[in-house]
């Protein structure tokens, strides 16, 4: 069943993308022409987090003490690792393939499956790589931004590429079990939201415009991903003349 949603959802979101190929590649507050689509769904997401997921997150944290949670977090990062060593090989970084690939045989054998990051103190840094990436690597544009109901930001180039994050991470083809899957997917999104409830609180000081600074934030970090933290600059042609009024 969760295959055949994620094929309607890239079949439905090919468009999209290929509708933002020409677009540019930088985030512009002019480029949300679905603003009133995504401001209903990010209060729609605000809303299902306020009820359901914070008061979760708030109890998984209280419940549980904070070195098991570090480690359950190590534990999906390791699996993540897989979808990063694809994405290392799709766009052309070898060396980066070469330690992502150690990373996940280190920490996967005397990590014990990933739960604790012994990599890291080896001087095996973790990278952040995915198929959103991969797209904008080989020249798709990112199309336009959009607010996935419970996922939160993306845009069409993004919503495209969960579908690639999806199919190489191990906890899809590691186990038939759908209930096994459903777990795995439902404790990783708690895990990840447990972790954010300590900067929500200093984030929600300085928001005047909630949307607008999650939009502003997102495409930021999204395209120092893609450049690997070297956008390039705005091209201001100082030495041009202004235009002159027509007579």
């Amino acid at each position: 069943m969760m295959h055949k949603v994620l094929r309607r959802l890239s079949t439905a979101l090919a468009a999209l993308l290929l509708a933002g190929c020409a677009s540019t590649q930088g985030p512009r507050d002019d480029s949300d022409p679905l603003e009133s689509y995504n401001r209903a769904m990010f209060d729609f997401n605000d809303s299902v987090d306020k009820a359901v997921f914070k008061p979760v997150a708030k109890a998984y944290r209280r419940v549980l003490p904070e070195p098991v949670i570090a480690s359950v977090g190590n534990f999906f990062s390791n699996l993540n690792d897989v979808v990063v060593l694809a994405n290392d090989l799709l766009q052309l970084k070898l060396h980066q393939a070469a330690m992502d690939s150690s990373r996940i045989v280190f920490n996967t054998t005397f990590g014990l499956l990933g739960l604790f990051d012994v990599a890291s103190s080896m001087e095996l840094p973790k990278h952040n790589e995915d198929f959103g990436q991969t797209l904008g690597y080989w020249g798709f544009g990112e199309g336009y931004y959009l607010v996935l109901p419970f996922l939160g930001p993306s845009t069409a180039r993004d919503t495209v590429g969960l579908v690639g994050n999806f199919y190489t991470n191990p906890i899809d083809w590691a186990t038939d079990s759908e209930a096994v899957k459903w777990s795995l997917w439902g404790l990783d999104l708690i895990n990840r939201r447990s972790r954010l409830l300590r900067i929500e609180r200093v984030l929600a000081e300085d928001q005047i415009d909630p949307y607008s600074f999650q939009r502003g934030a997102y495409l930021q970090q999204r395209r120092n991903l893609v450049y690997d933290g070297d956008p390039p600059k705005p091209d201001f042609d100082f030495d041009a003349e202004p235009d002159k009024p027509a007579p």
